[in-house]
């Protein structure tokens, strides 16, 4: 059934219903990277855990292209959802699920090779490059799993189906906590992996996750179900490549302009100490708990705005917008509200050094709050993505990023000093707000809304 299928009930119900599980999904995937890391410090030291560390600026990398091809398929398969249209779904999902399978396989064998070369680039410390070059050859190697575990949620989430990939990586969480330990000990029978056990556990946890999402799907029938026609589809449609990357890639490239500037940042925060350091690091983890309600709305915003256009009622995009951005209100703001009112708790559960737990203090207040304009500037874009405008919504967030943040930061950081750098993230969530606000308003709106599938 579509997410936004009936007309007569209240939007909110249907896009509540949709939101929980997606929220609960993002934490999930962001749990079990945790998991790896305790059991990776804790079973084989800090070495192993450095080692994995390093490797994870070039995952992000790849994963970016998936995150913009799947923001493209998704908005193709709503607007297909919306419309009724199996054969289109079946045609997104086929070209998707090729492409991505494609690029994983790609991507592992140059990975593998070169793994060494590209840890050198990097600058990977001599006592743990051996660990840091095992684990990452392991990482190329299962990196299809995750592509495919990934896109298929995504596809998933385009019908209005939130909880089937909520299952799933519930499955692939707990099958991956239990493999970790074991591959890293060697218990079931196999010769110690040390840190790439980590990495293959996961792998193997997404690939046990696919095959039985599949096999769940074909039993209930649904439309993404692993069948004949989706076989039959499982070929690159040069045409809806294009359409999918065109809509796509340009989340993607603000996803790696934003992590490029978070380097930026780390950086200038480097340069106050290793307090400031430990500061930001409990810091951005309670901040990323914080926006998940926010890109998890923003998500759900592209989806029911996609499959309204699909179902040719474009006049119902300014409910899809008034109810996001209620919904960003009630849940990012009450999550907002939770953090000011335990901060000291909170950070302490990263921190133990009272004047450290201050300093955190002092930096979380500054920022929390603007998740709100975080989420609404989010909320704007994603639903002019859903019909396909995507060129200045990316335009408009690389210039929050790249023309707001990192000049502010480093302006107020020389001025006020370190708590600077976090007024450069407040700057840049209210000009993404704004200036996607004004576009939207301004601009998008004017023009007619059609589907593009």
């Amino acid at each position: 059934m579509s997410a936004a299928s009936s007309a007569a009930r209240p939007l909110w119900r249907p896009f509540l219903v949709f939101l929980l599980p997606m929220m609960a999904t993002n934490i999930l995937q962001s749990l079990s990277m945790t998991i790896n890391n305790i059991f990776l410090g804790r079973m084989l030291g800090f070495e192993a855990l450095a080692a994995a560390s390093v490797f994870f600026p070039v995952a992000f990398l790849f994963i970016a292209f998936l995150i913009g091809l799947s923001a493209g398929a998704t908005v193709l398969v709503g607007q297909a959802q919306g419309a009724g249209a199996v054969d289109k779904i079946k045609a997104v999902a086929g070209t998707s699920i090729t492409v991505a399978l494609a690029g994983g396989i790609l991507i592992a064998g140059m990975g593998w090779h070169f793994a060494a070369q590209i840890l050198t680039l990097l600058g990977t410390p001599a006592e743990i490059f051996g660990q840091a070059v095992a684990y990452a050859r392991m990482s190329f190697l299962v990196m299809p799993f995750t592509f495919l575990f990934l896109v298929a949620a995504s596809l998933l989430r385009g019908t209005g189906d939130t909880v089937r990939p909520l299952m799933a990586q519930i499955f692939a969480t707990i099958l991956g906590a239990a493999l970790t330990p074991a591959l890293i000990q060697g218990w079931i029978g196999l010769p110690p992996l040390g840190a790439p056990a980590a990495a293959l556990a996961a792998g193997l946890a997404f690939l046990a996750a696919l095959v039985a999402l599949g096999g769940y799907l074909s039993a209930k029938g649904h439309v993404m179900a692993p069948d004949r026609a989706l076989l039959r589809a499982m070929r690159p449609d040069p045409a809806l490549l294009a359409l999918i990357l065109r809509i796509g890639l340009p989340t993607g490239v603000q996803v790696v302009a934003g992590s490029l500037a978070g380097l930026v940042i780390v950086g200038l925060v480097n340069a106050y100490g290793v307090q400031a350091t430990a500061a930001y690091g409990a810091v951005s983890q309670i901040i990323s708990y914080v926006q998940f309600p926010a890109l998890s709305i923003s998500i759900a915003a592209s989806v029911f705005g996609a499959q309204m256009i699909g179902r040719g009622r474009p006049d119902r995009l300014g409910e899809v917008l008034r109810t996001a951005m209620a919904m960003n209100l009630i849940l990012t703001g009450g999550l907002v509200l939770i953090v000011y009112a335990g901060s000291r708790q909170i950070i302490g559960l990263f921190l133990t050094d009272p004047a450290i737990v201050d300093l955190s203090q002092e930096l979380l207040h500054i920022v929390a709050w603007a998740a709100l304009m975080f989420g609404a500037g989010t909320i704007f874009s994603g639903i002019m993505r859903a019909s396909g405008t995507v060129l200045m919504p990316m335009v408009i967030g690389l210039f929050a990023i790249l023309g707001v943040e990192i000049p502010v930061a480093v302006l107020l950081s020389g001025q006020i000093g370190l708590p600077g750098i976090w007024w450069g993230y407040v700057a840049s969530f209210a000009a993404m707000m704004v200036l996607q606000g004004a576009y939207f308003g301004l601009v998008w709106r004017r023009k007619t809304i059609h589907a593009l599938i």
